[in-house]
């Protein structure tokens, strides 16, 4: 117990949390139809989550360190626990949004502090152990969720998806309670209140403007209205941070050009490269008419390409500059998504195939070498900071882009579409249409909506590889033997200071 219990106690939880962001997907029309919800409604299922797990990551991590990293773990299982079930019991759309961002906050407090005990716990090769195991586990989360998804999906329904959590969560908790000792961070630090509230409201404000824009225009009052929220919440979020003893990100970071590289390919990395996998999903099911369970293998060709690259990129790419491995595996994501861009009405499943294993193989040369490249661009005091902005930005860049490549795949639909007609295609309608419209008219007018979305996401992966590539060529480094920004790797001790 005392060798393998924290190390399965934290990998139930992170696997349990990161399953949460995928495996919702191929359950996407299902929800539809049961909750008569609208797109805006599906796009805030998925946001809500992986938006409060970005907005929280950093402030509940520095609040563990004061409160007590196993007493906020705990907690923030139980929190995950109690939402998935309100998940599951959901009346309607309101519901489940506000259920999912609950579950978001539990998450936040689970993967802030899961690194960090087992630090407290692991020494030497123990610890190089558990951090390859606890590391695999997120991808094995991503490999599993959209297929166990369609699995529960096809099976006893949609609920399940988030009743199964609560299981894995008695045991996350009792293995935690029993087998992890408690841990703190350094004495005196401050708990920066202001910058997270700021955070949250600067991510919440950007996105529900992405999302508003979908239904309303990038012109209307209320999309404007959001827009200017969210910019005067980071002003303020800049100053504060500037001035507090303890931030949650130095904005003087940003000044060193391979740190703001970094996080402009964290952000990237996960808006292009998971972006458009919920409308892709609803079109592979309302569109062509494919059960959740076969939705859900089709995206097996990603996450088995990102599996196998990141296992073997681990021992022949050892060395290998972060430069060439986040900016390279960018610029593959997307090219994957370049060969996405070609569906029709006559498409099937198979046309995604080359795009998918291509953002695959992009995904797991970025996945295991984005952490360690931020962790060397700064000195060793702030590995911490480092390493909670860099899995903020990377949620953070999940939520937008889901939020941004909707509005411009329903505003292409409604090229050839009446908008609200365009809507409800985009949110798994396609049965409601077809007395109206011809299926043919259906299935180009998604397929090209799709196409115009992977454009879009293709052209934001080679934007964040070609700014990697670019602001990475000086190394940015601060520790001693460091010599660039992709050649550390994570130590017991920067695990320590990890939020």
């Amino acid at each position: 117990m005392r060798t393998w219990g924290p190390l399965t106690a934290a990998c139930l939880a992170t696997f349990m949390l990161l399953l949460d962001v995928t495996i919702a997907i191929v359950a996407l029309p299902d929800m539809a139809v049961a909750l008569n919800a609208s797109l805006s409604d599906l796009q805030w299922v998925m946001d809500a989550y992986a938006l409060a797990l970005a907005a929280l990551l950093l402030g509940v991590g520095a609040a563990a360190d004061v409160l007590g990293r196993r007493r906020v773990h705990v907690a923030g299982v139980v929190v995950f626990a109690g939402s998935s079930l309100l998940c599951g019991l959901a009346s309607g759309p309101a519901m489940l949004v506000a259920a999912r961002a609950l579950q978001g906050a539990g998450a936040a407090a689970t993967l802030a502090t899961a690194l960090p005990l087992l630090a407290s716990v692991y020494r030497g090769r123990q610890m190089s152990v558990a951090l390859g195991v606890w590391g695999a586990t997120g991808g094995a989360a991503a490999a599993v969720g959209p297929v166990l998804g369609g699995l529960l999906t096809d099976g006893p329904g949609w609920r399940w998806i988030f009743y199964v959590n609560l299981p894995v969560s008695v045991v996350a908790v009792w293995l935690t309670l029993r087998a992890v000792p408690e841990s703190r961070g350094r004495a005196g630090r401050r708990i920066d209140w202001a910058g997270t509230v700021l955070f949250a409201a600067f991510a919440g404000g950007v996105t529900y403007g992405a999302v508003r824009a979908g239904s309303h225009g990038w012109g209307a009052t209320g999309t404007l209205v959001a827009f200017a929220g969210a910019a005067l919440a980071l002003v303020c979020f800049l100053v504060v941070e500037g001035r507090v003893a303890d931030p949650l990100i130095d904005p003087r970071l940003f000044l060193k050009p391979a740190f703001s590289g970094v996080m402009a390919g964290a952000f990237t990395f996960n808006a292009a490269a998971f972006g458009v996998m919920a409308y892709t999903s609803i079109w592979l099911q309302t569109v062509l008419g494919m059960s959740p369970v076969r939705g859900g293998l089709v995206f097996l060709w990603l996450s088995l390409a990102a599996f196998v690259v990141a296992a073997a990129g681990g021992r022949l790419l050892h060395g290998v500059p972060a430069r060439f491995t986040v900016g390279g595996g960018l610029l593959l994501i997307g090219a994957g998504q370049f060969c996405m861009a070609f569906l029709n009405a006559g498409s099937t499943s198979t046309a995604l195939v080359a795009g998918l294993v291509l953002v695959g193989v992009g995904t797991g040369l970025v996945a295991p070498s984005v952490a360690g490249a931020a962790l060397a661009t700064v000195e060793r005091e702030r590995s911490g900071m480092a390493s909670g902005a860099v899995n903020a930005f990377r949620q953070f860049g999940y939520a937008l882009g889901l939020a941004f490549f909707g509005t411009v795949l329903t505003s292409r639909m409604a090229d050839s579409l009446p908008r609200d007609a365009a809507h409800t295609l985009a949110g798994g309608g396609a049965g409601a249409l077809r007395g109206t419209f011809p299926e043919h008219a259906l299935r180009a007018a998604f397929a090209s909506g799709l196409n115009t979305a992977a454009v879009a996401a293709g052209l934001l992966a080679v934007t964040g590889g070609a700014l990697v590539l670019a602001l990475l060529r000086t190394p940015g480094a601060a520790r001693e033997g460091v010599t660039d920004p992709g050649a550390t790797t994570l130590t017991e001790e920067t695990a320590t200071q990890r939020n």
